[in-house]
């Protein structure tokens, strides 16, 4: 009699070893190189471009800039008459207004993503939270930019339709410079509050207090060799728009670049504390 021993199939498992390099980042998040985060930054980028140009809120406070630097400036060239204006003198008076519009861009840049539960996939899709500072802080950045351009342009405009003289234009490049670098840290600063707080109408509210109200009221009670160092005291210092704590004595008063690099640093600390709190979301 013949016996037949069972057949018993032989299973093969598959190997991972020669898995696309991103599978394995998704799979194992924690094990991504920093030149793997370095190569997903422009595609992060991107979809933040995306976001800036898709998201309504955007063009209406692109359209809000245009108005109220086009009016105001408008409005100065007409009512101001105890001094000959020009436009070259008078097409950076609206800054202050756009640079509180492009923060509040920048803090809607987060603040929005973490109300409307659209964090949570952002992080899945992008592991690093380093990325995602990174291309937050540009993406405000280049939107406060834009900001800058138009409302200067916007307030040229203006002072074109009050029929004032244009004037000399050799501190134009300079004066527009320091304009434009003042809401791109303005947006920038925005960001950083709005990854600290999370939550836009407490983001909102609190910057527009600081920046409106207290610093005002600090500016009476503080000594003048300290006010200076406010950040928005610096910040409006950057333009010209002495408010407060600006009227200093002129043996305190700070340079352009000075100014610049308090308002600056007070935006870069902003977003490294907002990318410290973002990175225990990764590990709590």
């Amino acid at each position: 009699m013949t016996t037949t021993m069972p057949t018993t199939q032989s299973t093969t498992i598959p190997s991972t070893t020669h898995q696309p390099a991103l599978a394995q980042n998704l799979m194992a998040p924690g094990t991504r190189s920093a030149a793997d985060a370095v190569r997903s930054l422009p595609g992060s980028l991107r979809s933040e471009f995306i976001k800036i140009t898709s998201v309504r809120s955007n063009g209406a406070i692109a359209m809000l800039a245009i108005a109220v630097s086009g009016f105001a400036t408008w409005a100065v060239a007409n009512f101001v008459t105890d001094e000959v204006l020009t436009t070259a003198e008078v097409f950076t008076f609206a800054t202050v207004f756009t640079a509180v519009f492009a923060a509040v861009a920048g803090i809607l840049m987060f603040s929005s993503e973490s109300q409307h539960g659209t964090l949570s996939p952002m992080m899945t899709a992008q592991p690093s939270r380093a990325v995602i500072a990174v291309a937050k802080t540009i993406a405000a950045g280049s939107f406060g930019a834009l900001l800058g351009l138009i409302g200067m342009a916007a307030a040229i405009a203006g002072s074109a339709l009050a029929g004032i003289e244009f004037g000399d234009t050799s501190t134009m490049a300079s004066d527009g410079g320091r304009a434009l670098l003042f809401t791109i840290c303005a947006s920038v600063l925005g960001v950083g509050i709005g990854m600290i707080a999370r939550h836009s109408a407490a983001a909102i509210s609190g910057l527009l207090v600081w920046w409106l109200v207290v610093e005002n009221l600090l500016s009476v009670f503080v000594s003048e060799r300290y006010a200076r160092f406010m950040p928005f005291s610096a910040g409006n210092a950057m333009v010209g728009a002495a408010t407060g704590a600006e009227r200093v004595d002129d043996t305190l008063l700070l340079s352009a670049t000075e100014n610049a690099l308090v308002f600056g640093g007070y935006a870069l600390a902003a977003v490294l504390i907002g990318a410290v709190l973002l990175k225990k979301v990764e590990t709590d």
